[in-house]
Parts: structure tokens; C-alpha cells; sequence
């Protein structure tokens, strides 16, 4: 005997004044005289179900009154339209099964603080708001996924645990590997990419990575997911080329099939729609002229109104620098060709300058920062070699990847887009911590 219901709730409307059985949970209940009101959540939506005492057998009915906040339970009835009924139905119920009833629920509809629902976040991810969000995060995943597969790239999953350091070793996880010395919690997966890049051509990998940074801000998880595709035969303009065709199809793919959740949240939708290709683009030379010179005028930054501090060329940009800059435009924002000192080993210096590299920061608008970063890499053997040791690096320790370059070297380039950094900009949420289902910050690790 199956225990999967007949019905869910995001398919309702196909059953139209025919009986089924819908299971779930008790997002509210309501009683007034001989009816009581359930809303019924099943993970795909939620939904009235009226319970009319005549309706019911007197056990049916008794079980309807004694139903407590996320109780789970199995509901059988006729499917009614009703325009007054969110999403357009409600169900006249004919029988109830409780499955179990909860006691003492811990989240109810009255405020609670932010440490006490992080604490609760496997039972927080149940209330509209979180649902809402994690359903964004899944579209923004499968959009993104959907859209490289679309132009031929081929998924590449890339090693977790790594015997080197891909952006240097300050923000690492280390953990003692069997008699093989240290290993590292992966910060990327663009190293291994590039081998694949170099058997297939296009590839992306998808997957946590870790950043051990003492961070605390709101833009900051110590573990979250990225997506990283890497090109063969392709330099800087093609990677930013790329980036804002992939973004725009992953908003507008949102915007068509999430806009209940957007509604949800609360979403301004109008600032989303103008999310097209191309985006505007300025380099690291002129963003720093145009911070200076707003410091200078005493501009001020949300979201505490601080003043913007102004920034030495050389500096990487901070929380401010990025809110203003993405400001100045109204879709995401490139900034391109940074100082070489402040970049990984592995970029491409600018021809004619090689105090910059070939790299692009993606701003997103409206303060939510950095949601893509990416470069050309070095395809130059004795060049890359050259900048491992400039690091203090060890050559030795990278002689797989210096292969890429001495078999079959060609230009190419790539990027990484945060998963959660992308979906709190999309969904319009402060806090990045609410994007991913179990948050993992410097001060969090429970549950």
C-alpha cells in the first residue's frame, strides 16, 4: 500500500471538483462553531481545508479540533475553486487522518530573535519566508545548471579535499590526510576545472567550497556553493560576455517561474526585469578615481549612511567601495583589470602592463557586492611558474597543473558565482545566511 497522497497542493487546480487526499503538515488552524479552518502546507504550497462538522464523521471532526501547529496529517476531500482562497482553491473536507500531533512547537507566529532561530534552523526552514528563499536558491541552481549545459559545457566535479592552496593558505581549512601530510578543504575547484577545460573544452564544476576568513559580516558563510565554468581558446571580454548572458538567463528564469516566493519576500520585481545583457563595465583605474572622488564630497553609504572611506590604489574593495560603486548603475556592474598583487597566481597580465591582470569582479546592484569573479588565466608555462614562486609558492606542489600548460597550452578563462550571493540579490534578502539551508559562520556550527 503507498503512503504518497493523491494530490499536491501546486498541482491543485488539475483536480478541480474531483476528491483527493493531499498529506502534510498544519501551517495554521482556525475554529469558528462547527467549522475549523486548517491551512495545510505539503512542501509544494499551501491550502485551505475546511472542515464542516456535518461533513464529517464526529472522530474526523474531534481529530480536526485537537490539530496543533505542524501537526502532520492526512486530508481527504473535494477540491472547490474560490477566489477569496489563496491560490484560487480550497479543500471541503469529507475525512482526516492525523499521522502525529505536535506538542509545544518551538516557532510560533510571535517574533523571535535571530540567535533562537538559528538555533532552530531545521525547524525555521519551514516558515514562508525561508521557503520561499530556498525554493529561489533551487531555481537559481537549476537555471544556472540548465543554462551552461545549454551552450555545450559539460559538468566536471572537481576534489574537496586538496593537497594545495589554489588562492593562498591564510584562509584554509587543514585536516591531517592518512600518512600523506595535510590536506585542504577545497576554496575552488578552477584548478582541476582547467584539466577538464583542457579534455572538453567547456566545462563547469558545482559544489561547496570553504574560506576560512574570521568573517562576520552579512555577505560572509565560512561554507557555500559555487558554480565555476572555465573556457578553452577564450580571453577576458569572452568570459565577461558569457557572465552576463548566464546571470540575465538565471533572473529571468526566476522571474518566470518563481514569482509567487519573489511576491512572498516582497521582491521589487521591476528592479530584476531590467536585468539584461549587456552590463556596464569600468575598470579598477576609474573605480578608484570615482570612490576618491566621492570620499572627497563626503558621500555616504547604506545601509548605516557610514561615509565612504576613500582607497589606495593597490587596495582590494571593501563592503562600501562595492555598495557605491554598483550603485552608479542599475544592473550588475563589471570592474575590470585589478592590481596584479592583489590577485591569485594564476591571472593574466594585462599586455603593456603587467601591474594588472585580466580579471572582472561582477557587482550586483542594490549593495549585495561581488556575486561573480573571474579572469583569463596564465597559459604561459615559464610565466605561471614565475608567478608560483612570486607567491612563495612551490613549484613542485603544482606540477600537474603546469602540465595543463606544457601539453597542449591554449588561452582560456573563467569565472565562480556564489550560489547564495547570487540568490540573496535575486530574492532581495539582507542576510546571506538565510540562502542556504544549514549556514556554517565563524561563531555558527549548530545545528
Amino acid at each position: 500500500m503507498s503512503l504518497l497522497p493523491s494530490a499536491y497542493i501546486a498541482d491543485i487546480a488539475r483536480h478541480a471538483g474531483q476528491s483527493v487526499t493531499l498529506a502534510g503538515w498544519v501551517y495554521n488552524k482556525t475554529e469558528k462553531g462547527k467549522l475549523v479552518f486548517i491551512q495545510l502546507r505539503d512542501g509544494t504550497g499551501i491550502i485551505q481545508c475546511v472542515v464542516f462538522k456535518k461533513n464529517v464523521s464526529e472522530e474526523a471532526f474531534a481529530a480536526a479540533k485537537s490539530l496543533t501547529q505542524e501537526s502532520s496529517l492526512y486530508v481527504t476531500g473535494t477540491v472547490r475553486a474560490d477566489e477569496r482562497a489563496p491560490g484560487g482553491f480550497e479543500i471541503d473536507v469529507s475525512d482526516l487522518r492525523i499521522v502525529a500531533l505536535t506538542q509545544d512547537y518551538p516557532i510560533t507566529p510571535k517574533e523571535h530573535g535571530t540567535e533562537f532561530l538559528m538555533a532552530h534552523r531545521h525547524l525555521w526552514v519551514r516558515s514562508a519566508k525561508q521557503h520561499a528563499l530556498l525554493r529561489i536558491r533551487h531555481e537559481v541552481i537549476a537555471a544556472a545548471q540548465d543554462y551552461l549545459n545549454s551552450q555545450g559545457f559539460i559538468r566536471f566535479d572537481t576534489p574537496i579535499l586538496t593537497p594545495v592552496a589554489a588562492e593562498g593558505t591564510t584562509n584554509l581549512f587543514a585536516t591531517e590526510y592518512f600518512d600523506l601530510g595535510t590536506a585542504y578543504l577545497a576554496q575552488t575547484g578552477q584548478l582541476y576545472v582547467e584539466a577538464g577545460m583542457m579534455s572538453f573544452g567547456k566545462v563547469y564544476c558545482f559544489g561547496p567550497t570553504f574560506r576560512a576568513e574570521r568573517s562576520k559580516t552579512r555577505r560572509h558563510l565560512t561554507e557555500f556553493w559555487m558554480i565555476e565554468p572555465e573556457m578553452a581558446f577564450a580571453d577576458q571580454e569572452d568570459n565577461m560576455v558569457l557572465q552576463e548572458h548566464f546571470v540575465s538567463a538565471i533572473v529571468q528564469r526566476v522571474l518566470e517561474r518563481r514569482q509567487a516566493d519573489l511576491a512572498t519576500l516582497g521582491r521589487d520585481l521591476s528592479k530584476l526585469e531590467r536585468i539584461t545583457p549587456p552590463f556596464p563595465r569600468i575598470t579598477y583605474d576609474e573605480a578608484v578615481e570615482l570612490i576618491n572622488r566621492a570620499a572627497q564630497q563626503g558621500v555616504t553609504v547604506p545601509p548605516e549612511d557610514q561615509p565612504l572611506p576613500p582607497i589606495t590604489w593597490g587596495d582590494d574593495f571593501g563592503a562600501p567601495h562595492e555598495t557605491f560603486l554598483a550603485a552608479q548603475f542599475d544592473k550588475p556592474v563589471f570592474v575590470m583589470n585589478y592590481p596584479t598583487a592583489a590577485k591569485a597566481f594564476y591571472m593574466q597580465p594585462v599586455e603593456g602592463r603587467p601591474d594588472v591582470v585580466h580579471c572582472a569582479d561582477l557587482l550586483a546592484p542594490e549593495g549585495y557586492g561581488e556575486i561573480i569573479g573571474g579572469s583569463q588565466r596564465i597559459h604561459d608555462l615559464e610565466l605561471l611558474e614565475r608567478r608560483i614562486r612570486e607567491h612563495g609558492l612551490n613549484p613542485d606542489h603544482y606540477r600537474w597543473y603546469l602540465d595543463l600548460r606544457r601539453y597542449g597550452t591554449v588561452p582560456h578563462a573563467g569565472f565562480g558565482m556564489g550560489i547564495e550571493r547570487c540568490t540573496a540579490w535575486i530574492a532581495g534578502t539582507r542576510h546571506i545566511r538565510e540562502t542556504i539551508p544549514f549556514p556554517r559562520q565563524l561563531y555558527r556550527i549548530y545545528p
